[in-house]
């Protein structure tokens, strides 16, 4: 009897060490799945972190179209007639940006003078880089392709053509007025 009491009581000690096996195998298990939940909030968080870096990267490339400048409205004194402006109010070395409704098309053109005062004019758009809609923006005496990066010096705006050079416009400066060719301009809407 004594045997068959011992082989109770070993049958009784092996299921309670099972039971507690079970048991630690049930909280690894249960450690296992919960540990990536203390990680979701980290993951959540980059998420969150990622999106507010990708929507400010875009905040900064839209207001960087065009020359990253407010855009003035020009139109003609007269339909068809030629876009005129004072000289001083462009003669100071900044890249002024203007825009024009050539017929329900906006195009968008810049004015600066070059290092010498000479007067320059153009298409915020190139041949190249125009489906992009990016335009120049100014950096010390040159434009920037916003698209492609290259740099043009304003001296040879107007002179050099083609390509990512800006699109020159025709323009002429008697006295203390600039004159620019609304035909000119309206016929950069195509690249607008």
């Amino acid at each position: 009897m004594s045997t068959s009491r011992n082989r109770g009581r070993s049958t009784g000690h092996q299921r309670g060490a099972s039971d507690a096996s079970q048991q630690q195998r049930r909280e690894e298990k249960r450690a296992q799945f919960e540990a990536p939940k203390s990680r979701t909030g980290l993951h959540v968080a980059a998420a969150i972190g990622a999106l507010v870096v990708v929507a400010l990267v875009a905040f900064v490339i839209v207001s960087n179209r065009g020359g990253g400048e407010t855009a003035t409205a020009t139109a003609a004194a007269a339909p068809g007639a030629d876009v005129t402006m004072p000289v001083a109010s462009v003669n100071d070395g900044e890249a002024r940006f203007f825009t024009y409704d050539a017929g329900g098309t906006t195009v968008k053109y810049f004015v600066l003078a070059d290092s010498d005062g000479k007067v320059r004019a153009a298409l915020d758009a190139c041949e190249v880089c125009y489906p992009q809609k990016k335009g120049y923006s100014q950096q010390g005496d040159s434009m920037v392709c916003n698209n492609c990066g290259q740099v043009f010096p304003a001296k040879e705006i107007n002179v050099i053509t083609g390509g990512c050079n800006p699109i020159p416009l025709k323009r002429s400066v008697k006295g203390d007025t600039l004159t620019i060719s609304v035909e000119s301009i309206q016929s950069g809407a195509q690249y607008f």
